[in-house]
C-alpha cells in the first residue's frame, strides 16, 4: 500500500512538472484533457484519486505515455557504478548505460605515459568525438598534427582523421563522448586485440 501511495505521489509530481515545463496553466491542460480545472487541481494536489481513464487523457494531453507517467522510481536507474577497463597506460570508466543512450557513450579516461604512442593505438572511424580535460594535458595527435589540450579545455574533431590521445607531461584525466562508431573503436579495441592475439 505504501508503494502505491508513493507511486501516486510521483505521478502527481510528473503531471504538474510536465504541465509547468510546457508553460501551461491548469485551465490549459484541463481543456486539453477534457477535465475541469478544479478536478485537475485536486488530482495534482492529492485531494482526489486519479482514475485510469483520467490518467490516459492527461498523458495524451501532455504528449507522453501512460507507461512514462507511472514508471516507478528506483535508484538503480539513476546511479551508475562504473567498472574500470584497463589496458597499458589507459583506464576507462563507462559512465552511460549500455546500449548507448541516444547513440552516444560517455566515458571517463585516465591516460598515463605508459600508453604506447605507436600505430597500434591510432584510430580512424566515421563520426565525431568530443572530450574535455579534467586534469593534466592531453596530447591529441590528428594525422600529422599534434595539439596540446590543457585542463579545462575541450576538443571536438572528425574521427575520419587518424587520431590518438596521449598524456603530455604526466597523467591526464578526461571526460569524453563517443558516437556509436567511436564507442566500438575505442571501448572494445582491447577486447578485439585480445581476441586476435589468442
Amino acid at each position: 500500500m505504501t508503494q502505491e501511495i508513493e507511486l501516486e505521489a510521483v505521478v502527481r509530481q510528473r503531471i504538474r512538472g510536465l504541465r509547468l515545463a510546457r508553460g501551461w496553466s491548469l485551465e490549459t491542460l484541463a481543456a486539453r484533457c477534457f477535465l475541469s480545472p478544479s478536478t485537475l487541481s485536486r488530482i495534482e494536489t492529492g485531494h482526489r484519486r486519479i482514475a485510469l481513464d483520467q490518467l490516459v487523457l492527461i498523458a495524451r494531453a501532455l504528449d507522453t505515455t501512460l507507461d512514462q507517467l507511472v514508471e516507478p522510481i528506483d535508484d538503480a536507474d539513476v546511479v551508475i557504478r562504473p567498472q574500470p577497463e584497463h589496458s597499458p597506460g589507459l583506464t576507462t570508466w563507462l559512465l552511460s548505460r549500455e546500449p548507448s543512450l541516444r547513440g552516444v557513450t560517455v566515458a571517463k579516461m585516465r591516460i598515463t605515459s605508459e600508453r604506447p604512442a605507436g600505430a597500434e593505438n591510432v584510430q580512424v572511424h566515421p563520426g565525431r568525438e568530443w572530450f574535455t580535460v579534467l586534469s593534466g594535458t592531453v596530447r591529441l595527435q590528428l594525422g600529422d598534427r599534434v595539439i596540446l589540450v590543457g585542463e579545462g579545455d575541450a576538443a571536438e574533431f572528425s574521427t575520419m582523421v587518424p587520431h590518438v590521445l596521449g598524456a603530455h607531461g604526466g597523467p591526464v584525466e578526461l571526460l569524453t563522448i563517443f558516437d556509436h562508431d567511436g564507442e566500438r573503436a575505442h571501448m572494445h579495441v582491447t577486447a578485439d586485440k585480445a581476441d586476435i592475439d589468442r
